[in-house]
This record gives C-alpha cells, structure tokens and sequence, in this order.
C-alpha cells in the first residue's frame, strides 16, 4: 500500500515538476510566434459555465481515445497550471479555427481538479475565447490509466495524441507554433 501511494505521489510530483518552475505570470508573457488573441465579438463568444465541462472518468475518456471514422482527432493534456501547456493552446485554437470546416476534432483535456472549474477552468477558457471542446479527466489514480493512454507516457504534461483511424502519433512536448502542429499533424497522417 505505500509502495502505491509513493508511485502516485511520485507521478504526480512528475506532472506538476514538468509544468511549474518559471516564476513569470503565464498571462504577462506571450512570444511573437503565437497567433494574435482577437478580440472577441459577441457572435464567436462562447460564455461557457461549469455545467458546460463534461467531468469523465478514465473509463468513459478511453472510448474518446480511438476511432473507425474518417475524423482527424488532435487530442492535447493540458492544465490552467501548466506553463508549457498554456503557452502551446492558442495554436490548437488556431488549428481548431483553421479546420473547422473539415473533420477534424481538437478536444482539450484538462488535468485541473474538477473542484476547479468554476474558479478556475471555467474563467480560464471564456478569457481565452476557447472554442475546442474542454473536458476534465478525473481519475484520482494516474499509474492506473497513464500507460493506457501510452506505455511511453512519462506522465508528465503536455502531451498531445494525433490520430486517424489506424495512423497515431503520441507527442510528449510542448508545440511551438501553428506550423508546428500543421506539420505534426500532416506526418502522422501521412504514415
């Protein structure tokens, strides 16, 4: 029983090191390659509440992680917490714009306590004018679902799976621009 708890504590130790350390605020920082936020009108403004975040957990969230049909799913790990995670977003927001008139899905994947949507996911996505889809993942136990995601999950974030079909790239890194993702995405499409 200690040896379980020190292997989650130690896995969580590995997410939350991953993902802090720079002292900087997330929202006084924002580097030249990010696409420009818009300003939002009132017509492209999702205002989501805390009922529109579906809370899954690892057993419903598995069905999501694979597909017969012929969409493209960009499924990215991230957390309000998360540097690196937060920096990458506005280039799936990008591509989730770029491509919505195509079969693609981008779907975001909060590993913030569900406890926090309200006071912080939930102002975090409408600040942002997040259009992909966000759901939390709520499974308390992360050495029982990471190497089901992928046996090469560190378990550190972000990480992003790109799939169609049977074509599947798992990517633990940060993406550093829209041409990042485009090539990434068109790589593993291309297998």
């Amino acid at each position: 029983m200690k040896y379980l708890f020190s292997i989650s504590m130690l896995s969580f130790l590995l997410i939350f090191t991953a993902c802090s350390g720079q002292q900087k605020s997330i929202d006084e920082k924002q580097t030249a390659e990010q696409p420009k936020q818009t300003e939002a009108t009132s017509s492209d403004t999702k205002n989501i509440t805390a009922t529109d975040i579906p809370v899954y957990n690892f057993e419903r969230f598995q069905k999501l992680l694979s597909s017969d049909s012929d969409t493209t799913f960009i499924i990215n790990f991230w957390a309000t917490w998360c540097k690196p995670c937060v920096e990458e977003l506005p280039y799936f927001e990008a591509y989730h714009e770029k491509h919505k008139n195509e079969k693609v899905k981008v779907l975001l994947v909060s590993m913030d306590f569900p406890k926090q949507i309200e006071k912080k996911v939930v102002p975090f996505i409408n600040n942002r004018n997040l259009q992909p889809e966000v759901i939390i993942l709520d499974e308390p136990d992360p050495n029982s679902w990471i190497d089901k995601v992928d046996p090469e999950w560190s378990g550190a974030i972000p990480i992003t799976i790109i799939f169609k079909q049977d074509k599947r790239g798992f990517f633990e890194r940060s993406f550093e621009s829209l041409e990042d993702v485009e090539t990434t995405v068109a790589g593993v499409l291309s297998r």
